[in-house]
């Protein structure tokens, strides 16, 4: 059984992704245009289900949102069902705020 999932800082999200750790992105489509975590999947929270096949099971998956809501439901839901999952803690709000780059480079947090 995978552990429970851990909110984790947006600066250890970064090294994850950077390590070859899954980011997926669960907002609605005008949040993921308005700005996003660049190389991260965008499958919107009521279609996590659907496209579970997306994710490698082998991998850790990040989930975020807006604020980390939305991806803590689906971190849980996907550490229940074995992954090794994490959410991202304070969510996109907290990734820009720490300076964090997201695309296109003239992006927002919708």
């Amino acid at each position: 059984m995978a552990e429970a999932p851990q909110d984790l800082s947006p600066a250890r999200v970064a090294e994850l992704l950077r390590h070859g750790a899954q980011g997926v992105d669960v907002r609605e489509q005008y949040e993921r245009d308005a700005g996003h975590i660049a190389d991260t999947l965008h499958i919107e929270l009521d279609q996590l289900t659907a496209r579970v096949d997306a994710l490698d099971h082998e991998r850790p998956v990040v989930f975020y949102c807006r604020s980390g809501s939305r991806s803590a439901l689906a971190a849980q839901a996907f550490a229940a069902a074995g992954f090794e999952a994490h959410n991202l803690d304070g969510g996109l709000k907290a990734w820009v705020k720490d300076g964090l780059p997201i695309e296109p480079a003239d992006g927002h947090v919708a």
